[in-house]
């Protein structure tokens, strides 16, 4: 009864995280530039003395889907979407380089550029700087320019250029934090061949009909864990009752 309750258990359990990480993804389907995380429940065979008749759970972590997302109009002069491949790089918060699709970029009150989620962009030397300024634009290459206060609007003095990588997606993971880095643990070079679309952001490409098929899936799963768990409690109880009129 207790290898049976056990695996119930252990089944149950997994079935309870993966619907937690189902409901991350999910609750990130209107976040920009998010990416999806791949989990899977895999099947581990018991060895040991005899057949190897039963077999746990195990929950593995299998990445995330770095397909594209929608490409939503903004007219924002400070929205700005990766054309194809490529990331932003950014500041993480332990002050590490890492890497984001988020493009939705505000001027903070200390005078650098940021992300939406407050991580700080990089440019050719370290965090953008953008002076006080009539009126600011970013080029597809990642040219940042302003025209200054009281200048001529045809007047643009370029400030800095934002960090754009094309690293090998496959060696690149997600961060507890939620941003990207590359499995060598070093910052990724200046790619020129990256190209942003101002004005423009990409949406999360969390599959909403997929999401909750998962959850679904994965109430399931629980509930038939609970009945095998109810099941091993009653055979235990008619165990109990045969040795004591035995």
């Amino acid at each position: 009864m207790d290898r049976m309750l056990y695996l119930a258990m252990t089944g149950a359990k997994h079935a309870m995280q993966n619907q937690q990480q189902v409901s991350h993804n999910l609750a990130n389907a209107n976040t920009t530039g998010f990416r999806a995380d791949f989990q899977a429940l895999l099947q581990a065979p018991v060895s040991g003395p005899g057949h190897d008749s039963r077999a746990y759970s195990e929950l593995a972590t299998t990445g995330s889907d770095l397909s594209q997302g929608a490409m939503l109009n903004t007219g924002r002069q400070l929205d700005v979407a990766i054309q194809g491949e490529g990331w932003i790089a950014v500041q993480a918060p332990d002050g590490t380089e890492a890497y984001t699709r988020r493009g939705d970029f505000h001027i903070n009150p200390n005078g650098l550029l940021e992300t939406g989620d407050g991580n700080l962009v990089l440019g050719e030397g370290g965090p953008v700087a953008v002076p006080p300024a009539q009126k600011v634009e970013i080029g597809q290459d990642g040219t940042l320019s302003v025209v200054p206060l009281g200048q001529a609007a045809n007047t643009l003095a370029v400030v800095d250029r934002i960090k754009l990588v094309q690293p090998d997606n496959a060696a690149m993971g997600k961060g507890e934090d939620g941003l990207f880095r590359h499995a060598s643990g070093e910052p990724q070079p200046a790619d020129a061949n990256v190209r942003v679309n101002t004005g423009m952001l990409e949406s999360s490409n969390v599959n909403l009909v997929d999401g909750l098929v998962q959850m679904i899936d994965n109430a399931r799963r629980y509930e038939a864990y609970v009945k095998l768990m109810s099941e091993a409690k009653s055979n235990d109880e008619q165990a109990q009752r045969l040795l004591r009129n035995s």
